[in-house]
């Protein structure tokens, strides 16, 4: 099972909300994710920290992962054995929404 997202926001703080809602619906319609959502938002806040404050620029999150596992038609997914997991985080400034850039 795989997601993507990507967003751009104007602040840290609505960068962490929105990338902590966009896995809460992921985990809605794919719910073996709850096993791997800590994990990618702990990464998404780590980089998103990582910018320089900067009130002329926007922040946009890209945020993609997956997981894999033996699927049965009688699974489990908090004790499904995952057999692969991944997931990707960029977190980079933009011009903000509506400016044009110089």
């Amino acid at each position: 099972m795989s997601y993507s997202f990507d967003f751009a926001v104007a602040t840290k703080a609505e960068a962490k909300e929105r990338v902590a809602t966009e896995l809460a619906a992921v985990v809605s319609v794919q719910p073996v994710h709850a096993r791997d959502r800590d994990a990618a938002l702990a990464a998404a806040n780590t980089f998103i920290d990582m910018l320089s404050d900067d009130d002329t620029k926007d922040i946009r999150v890209n945020v993609h992962g997956s997981v894999s596992y033996p699927w049965s038609a009688d699974m489990d997914v908090e004790a499904v054995p995952l057999s692969q997991a991944s997931v990707g985080v960029s977190a980079w400034h933009v011009p903000k929404a509506g400016s044009v850039p110089a």
